[in-house]
């Protein structure tokens, strides 16, 4: 299946000006265009645009993209490096997951607080 960039932009919910910086900075690279120069997503285009939206979406740093998506382009030869990347990433994930815990957990023993002044005073 093809998809235009309008298409692409409803599917992930980025707008077409990201989806454009994407491709600019190489996060999406070999974008394909037809004879009017219109951008021509395949199935592959998608899912790496839904892979580098979740990539942003948990702070993953552009140049960090840049070099999984250089490595995934130069071929099966650099799994072992691309996984370490993505494992380090989901590490820093994985503490930024404990520290919001722990801040959850104050907010709650401070609701807990004000809710136990408010039933003292009905």
């Amino acid at each position: 299946m093809e998809y235009t960039i309008g298409q692409i932009s409803k599917i992930t919910g980025l707008s077409e000006y990201t989806i454009r910086f994407y491709e600019k900075e190489k996060l999406i690279p070999n974008i394909k265009r037809n004879k009017n120069g219109i951008r021509i997503f395949s199935e592959e285009d998608l899912n790496l645009v839904n892979i580098v939206k979740c990539f942003r979406d948990t702070n993953m740093s552009i140049d960090d993209i840049k070099n999984v998506v250089a490595l995934y382009e130069e071929g099966d030869h650099t799994l072992e490096e691309r996984k370490k990347l993505i494992e380090k990433h989901r590490e820093k994930i994985e503490n930024q997951i404990k520290e919001l815990r722990e801040y959850l957990n104050r907010i709650d023993a401070k609701l807990n607080m004000y809710e136990g002044k408010i039933n003292d005073r009905h």
